[in-house]
């Protein structure tokens, strides 16, 4: 970024970033990691519920995913010692500082699906 005539970065961990928008995809970019927060964002869920709301995604990329936001620290993962194994996620303090703007992309999202489209039944 460009500030002032100097141009700037943003450097985090050993990763250098142009700008501050840069920083926040790192995190929530991607097809399916808003969409896992999205489905955090009111109640922990269990690895099959998130699925259940994500049909389109595969085992593997929704544990890829939870790990990395896990990671990231913007999920947390609790496991329960019983049979079978209970594992439920939840957004931490940071993951839940990213809802409103989670809900504000899905806002123009929803708006511009419902200008240039329609709402159909998924059969």
């Amino acid at each position: 970024m460009i500030i002032d005539g100097k141009k700037y970065k943003y450097r985090m961990n050993n990763e250098d970033f142009h700008c501050a928008l840069d920083v926040t995809m790192r995190f929530i970019g991607g097809k399916w990691k808003a969409v896992v927060i999205w489905y955090l964002r009111k109640e922990k869920k269990r690895f099959g519920e998130l699925k259940s709301h994500i049909p389109d995604i595969t085992d593997k990329m929704l544990s890829l995913q939870l790990k990395a936001l896990e990671q990231d620290g913007i999920v947390s993962r609790k496991v329960y010692a019983q049979v079978p194994p209970k594992v439920e996620y939840q957004l931490t303090e940071e993951g839940a500082s990213l809802i409103p703007i989670v809900e504000a992309i899905a806002q123009w999202g929803r708006t511009k699906a419902e200008t240039e489209g329609r709402l159909v039944l998924d059969e």
